[in-house]
């Protein structure tokens, strides 16, 4: 009876070990600052992405794929909780670093929901969710993480001391004086390893981390959440990526990302993870150029779209999108259809077959069908907050209606109405709305109804009393 008994508990473990092995690993690359037009397979004719176009060769792009935010902060709260970030009381702004709020720990992030199935996670990276110890990865569901609490142009411990150093041209010109100007901080879990941070080496030395945390996890489930901090400004590159030419600067960062994201797909490959393993390659936000800021040679392009960072128009939120699984994913496949950020928690949870037990509701659809290959998203509206949190604009199906209020020219705040039909028009260069009021009221009625929920049931950020 004992060894009948003991040999029904080796097989119950047995079993749930080999159910853990099955699951899928998942790797989010997310870069900083991006256009939509900095890819060679999105259309860049300067940019050399080898690495990555052979990643949407073997998978499949996105095209019509939107981060919840034209900034940084408020884009990852919404990536890692699949709510728009008003709904969690992250919609207003960037964390910066004399602020004491960051991301409610009680809010489920993919690393949360991942973790408790197994999973070992791990965020290498640009954070900006709140750097106070509450707020750090390590609170908000990964096993450990590796990098800049915040964006790489803030200075520890009160941004203090940023006047006069050398930015752009500059910056570019001479690294070695730059880099040790800013007083970024890089962590390893909860403590400060490094200040300043040299950033000459920060995307290379990610890449080493993230390998070395694959390489460690390959006989389990693993989530990766690998958030560059490039190509925001400053941007630097190693010795051996370096251009001297700052014309040449922005294009130099994005062909070292690219190819430190093939020394990713590399290990992979190599410890014959593939055909297990989803990588999602994107961006936090549109370009720093446009009417928000334009760094010329040190930002990028959104081409064809219209205007970029800060904004809600195309160029702000519409970012480049590669889906890459062999044998899950179709190759060499895309996508028009609409889908965001906010839909990789419950799309993660349905491929791996997982409960949605958030806090409370959230905003992201299950587009796990769009990734493997359907022709059709569940997703048929988008909402567009401003950089302040405030609602400016809705997509429905090819139609996008911005509402926004321009104060200073308009004392009585009166809303400037625009209509673009996208499917003709993805540069929102033509005005429709006298042409189509109808369409105008209607799309003003649900954008209204839509906000109206979230409104009434925001949930409150994480606030730090040291």
């Amino acid at each position: 009876m004992i060894r009948f008994i003991a040999s029904i508990v080796l097989l119950s473990l047995a079993s749930s070990l080999q159910a853990t092995t099955d699951k899928p690993n998942f790797i989010i690359i997310f870069t900083d600052d991006q256009g939509y037009n900095d890819l060679g397979c999105f259309g860049s004719e300067t940019i050399k992405t080898p690495h990555l176009d052979q990643m949407a060769r073997e998978g499949r792009r996105l095209t019509s794929f939107y981060v919840a935010s034209s900034v940084c902060t408020p884009s990852r709260a919404a990536l890692l909780t699949g709510c728009y970030p008003k709904r969690i009381g992250m919609a207003k702004g960037v964390v910066f670093p004399g602020n004491n709020h960051g991301l409610h720990t009680d809010e489920v992030t993919i690393a949360d929901m991942l973790k408790s199935a197994g999973y070992a996670t791990a965020c290498i990276g640009k954070w900006h969710l709140g750097h106070r110890e509450p707020f750090l990865p390590t609170s908000q569901g990964f096993d450990t993480y590796y990098g800049i609490p915040y964006s790489n142009d803030m200075n520890h411990p009160d941004n203090s001391g940023r006047k006069g150093i050398p930015r752009r041209n500059k910056s570019w010109l001479n690294q070695e004086e730059a880099w040790r100007a800013w007083k970024t901080p890089l962590m390893q879990d909860e403590e400060i390893i490094e200040l300043p941070v040299n950033q000459r080496t920060i995307t290379r030395r990610y890449t080493d981390k993230a390998i070395e945390f694959i390489t460690a996890n390959q006989e389990k489930p693993f989530f990766l959440y690998l958030p560059h901090s490039m190509p925001h400004v400053p941007l630097f590159v190693p010795e051996d990526a370096y251009d001297p030419d700052p014309q040449n600067a922005y294009k130099a960062v994005i062909e070292h990302i690219d190819a430190e994201t093939g020394r990713l797909l590399d290990t992979v490959r190599e410890l014959g993870l593939s055909e297990n393993t989803y990588i999602i390659f994107t961006s936090d936000n549109g370009p720093w150029s446009g009417t928000w800021g334009n760094y010329k040679s040190h930002a990028g392009s959104a081409d064809p779209l219209r205007d970029g960072k800060g904004t809600t128009y195309e160029g702000g939120q519409r970012v480049p999108t590669i889906m890459w699984g062999p044998g899950r994913i179709p190759a060499g496949t895309e996508t028009n259809e609409i889908a965001g950020t906010i839909d990789l928690l419950p799309s993660i949870a349905s491929i791996a077959d997982l409960p949605l037990n958030t806090r409370g509701p959230i905003d992201g659809m299950d587009i796990s069908g769009l990734i493997h290959g359907d022709d059709q998203s569940p997703r048929n509206e988008f909402l567009f907050y401003s950089r302040g949190g405030k609602l400016d604009a809705i997509r429905q199906g090819n139609w996008k209606l911005r509402m926004t209020t321009q104060r200073k020219k308009n004392p009585d705040k009166t809303p400037s109405v625009e209509l673009y039909n996208l499917a003709e028009d993805m540069g929102e260069s033509e005005n429709l709305a006298e042409q189509f009021p109808k369409r105008v009221d209607s799309m003003r009625q649900q954008m209204k109804a839509l906000d109206d929920e979230i409104t009434q049931n925001i949930r409150p950020r994480g606030n730090y009393n040291p």
